[in-house]
């Protein structure tokens, strides 16, 4: 396939576009490298930098294209919160324009990284694609708006969707080339070993009082490159016509780390002690969000490969440490 990965330059969008390389796909990647980085991007791949919401740049980069792979939007939890007008255009308005010219191209097929901030304060755990999404942050709320308007499209039959819903991605590319560079970053895992690398030792926890067993978030860890091959799976699946291929796919290990025991294991690979405070809640964070990836497992042959808590702390050190200061600058 001819694939257009919005978002390519990022985190996930890099490593998804580096794997549909490797399984044999053309990517054209789409990023406007506000987020993204040039240096991510592989060398055998288009890079065009522009936005999912420019129609030029839509005429000139969907022709001819058999599906988009959907990685481009705003991520951050506190922020959605405080701009959720910003969330609102950048994952929702921008984006359905370029479904519109799918349409006008003849690109049917998409696959979308979702999240399973849609599902809110789950009523059940492991939580199932069927449970009710009732999004607590901005910008949870701005993916499931999204997905409203696939599923809309996809009821008319102009659209062909699938929906990949998944919790805390970690690791790296395990050779350490490929890695997670946010600024500001927000994710734990990165902010642990990004201050251990600098030579800090001093880490804050957001929220100490939630209703787990050691008071801190739970949440359910994904390497990223198992998250890629889920992305690869589900959009190969669309391609090839496959029953059951569309519609949503939660995607995670079925287990939860609290946010101590993150921190812990981030303490064992790197041999480095932290000196812990518990900060404020973070606005938004729901306490517990472990997923179920029966579906995936039975209608893609998709389980987790590197889902160890410590391979993925492993391989995203292995990334910290040989690029300090990120890309183009380690």
């Amino acid at each position: 396939m001819r694939i257009l990965v919005t978002g390519g330059a990022g985190f996930i969008g890099s490593v998804t576009t580096r794997l549909l390389l490797d399984r044999g796909h053309e990517c054209v990647v789409l990023d406007t490298l506000e987020k993204g980085h040039r240096e991510a991007v592989d060398a055998r791949a288009e890079l065009v930098v522009g936005d999912v919401g420019d129609r030029k740049v839509l005429a000139d980069v969907l022709p001819g294209c058999d599906a988009v792979m959907h990685l481009a939007g705003y991520i951050e939890v506190a922020e959605s919160e405080r701009q959720p007008e910003r969330y609102l255009d950048n994952n929702v308005i921008r984006p359905t324009r370029m479904l519109d010219w799918m349409e006008r191209t003849g690109v049917r097929r998409i696959g979308f990284s979702s999240t399973a901030a849609v599902y809110g304060e789950p009523r059940v755990l492991p939580i199932p694609e069927d449970a009710l999404t009732i999004p607590v942050n901005k910008y949870g709320a701005s993916k499931l708006a999204f997905e409203q308007e696939l599923r809309a499209r996809e009821a008319t039959g102009r659209l062909d969707a699938v929906r990949l819903r998944y919790f805390n991605v970690a690791g790296a590319w395990p050779d350490g080339s490929l890695g997670e560079a946010h600024e500001p970053e927000s994710h734990i895992i990165p902010r642990i070993l990004g201050a251990m690398a600098d030579g800090r030792r001093d880490f804050e926890v957001y929220g100490g009082d939630y209703p787990t067993h050691d008071g801190t978030c739970v949440r359910d860890y994904i390497h990223v490159l198992d998250l890629a091959r889920a992305h690869a799976l589900a959009l190969e699946r669309l391609q090839a016509g496959g029953g059951g291929g569309g519609g949503a796919f939660n995607l995670g290990n079925g287990q939860g780390y609290s946010n101590l025991e993150v921190v812990r294991a981030c303490a064992e690979v790197t041999g480095v002690e932290v000196e812990l405070r518990i900060g404020p809640r973070r606005a938004g964070d729901p306490a517990v969000l472990v997923a179920s990836h029966e579906r995936a497992r039975d209608d893609l042959g998709w389980t987790p490969e590197r889902g160890e808590l410590a391979t993925m702390v492993e391989d995203a050190w292995r990334w910290h440490r040989s690029h300090p200061r990120g890309y183009g600058r380690g």
